[in-house]
Formats: structure tokens, sequence, C-alpha cells
């Protein structure tokens, strides 16, 4: 099965028919989730901050959503992302498929395995966003002729804040692409529990220093509007091609030292 995670802007699985909503129990707290069908497929819709953005993302219970989904049986993940551009070139309103991040995170618990139970995983993180699952994205994006930057470095931010002009320009001699407030620790999260996961980044703004504008989430939820329907389309078909791929990937086997994931 397959899952999608809305982040700011994507609140509501309108893609989806014959959608029910229910809640799910994991140890970290309960799940409210969606359930629908795509052209005949299981697909579980996840809002990241809650309906209507009541979740600030250093709040987010990551570790609850990731389990939530495993325990539905997702085994694919595409999420989506508001970002900043650190990049001039890459605007607003542009799509990026983000392929590796810079974590900046603070206070998040970052992994299932803190030694309970005496399992500690220390997971590889050389692939952090599944290669197949990006690659059915990147099939669905050239079918809808929508053009998209293929890779890209996420740099993730505490939040909930926005980045002064110093910690811009830190993110980009790193070589940070797109900056945002959630996608850590989420990948890392959906790597531990052996899902398939990717991000579809959507710039809504250029970052603090960037543009001499002040940052405003209303800037956030124009753009996210504004794209709502490529992006819904683009949704479509990546959850198409990824149910018909035939790519493997090791995403499975991320945990194999300890026995694997299980709920």
């Amino acid at each position: 099965m397959l899952a999608i995670i809305g982040g700011s802007g994507v609140y509501n699985p309108e893609l989806l028919e014959d959608l029910t909503t229910a809640q799910i129990s994991t140890p970290y707290g309960s799940v409210e989730y969606v359930q629908g069908n795509l052209e005949g497929q299981a697909v579980v819709f996840l809002t990241r901050h809650g309906g209507g953005h009541t979740v600030p993302p250093h709040l987010v219970n990551y570790r609850a959503n990731i389990w939530a989904l495993k325990k539905l049986g997702v085994t694919k993940i595409i999420a989506t992302a508001a970002v900043g551009s650190l990049d001039p070139h890459i605007a607003p309103g542009d799509f990026v498929l983000v392929d590796d991040f810079l974590d900046f995170t603070k206070s998040r618990p970052t992994t299932f395995f803190d030694g309970q139970e005496g399992k500690v995983l220390h997971v590889d993180m050389n692939h952090p966003y599944c290669p197949c699952l990006r690659e059915d994205i990147l099939t669905a994006a050239q079918t809808l002729q929508l053009p998209m930057v293929k890779t890209g470095i996420y740099v993730c931010a505490e939040g909930p804040r926005y980045e002064s002009k110093a910690e811009i320009k830190v993110f980009q001699h790193l070589g940070g692409t797109v900056v945002g407030m959630t996608n850590v620790p989420e990948c890392v999260l959906a790597k531990e529990a052996e899902m398939c996961y990717a991000t579809i980044c959507l710039i809504t703004n250029y970052a603090a220093g960037i543009t001499k504008n002040n940052l405003t989430f209303k800037e956030v939820v124009d753009i996210m509007e504004v794209k709502k329907l490529e992006l819904q389309n683009l949704l479509r078909l990546s959850i198409v091609a990824a149910r018909n791929s035939d790519c493997t990937c090791n995403c499975f086997q991320a945990a194999t030292e300890i026995g694997g994931f299980k709920v």
C-alpha cells in the first residue's frame, strides 16, 4: 500500500475517492488518517500538521505517524513539503525532488531505537530518499511535462520561526538547495521502518537574504493554492508509476542487522 503525507497547504486528499476517516493507536499516541482509492489502489492520506495547520513543525509526532503507516501496511510514502529556495535560480512555484539532507533540528526524537529492549540501530543514510520511488516521481513529472529540479539537498531547520540571513548563508555555503522544517526526522524514521520514502518539494518563497521581503506563511498558502492542481496530478501519476514499477531497492532491509522493524 502507498501513502501520501501532506505538508503545509496539502490538507485534503482531493485526488482520492471512497474516503473513510479513522484513527489508529501507536506506542507514541493515536493518529488520524484518511484512506481512499485511486484507480483501484488503496491509498492512505495523512496530514503532517493536522487539519488547518494546527501542529508546528517541531511538535509533529513523527514517530506516531510513521509507526501508524507501517501498522496499516504501507510500504511506500510520498511526502510533500513547502520549502524556501536557497538558490536564486530556483524560483517560487518550482518543484524539487530532493535526494539528500542536512539536519539542523534540535529537540526532536529522531529514532525508534533508543535502547529500549536492548535495540539500537545505526541506520544507513546513503540514500535517505528511495531511488526507485524518486524515479517513479520523475517518470510522472516527465509524463506531465512538468519541469522539476531532479536533485537537491534539503536543509531541515528546527522552526517554527523562519531562518536568519546568517543561517541561510551558512546553509548555502554547505551546499543546501532548499530549506524547510519537517523532512527530518520523517525520512529517517521511514528508513528505520523499512519503507520507501520520497519527498516532492514545492518552492513557496526565496529564503531570508535572497529575497528583500519579509517572509510570511501567507506566501506558502498562496503558492500552494496556485500549484494545487499540478501537485495533485503529479501525486496521482506518481502513485500509478509506483504501483507499476519493477525497480528494486534496499529500503526493505534497512533494519536487517537488528532483525527488521516490527510493529
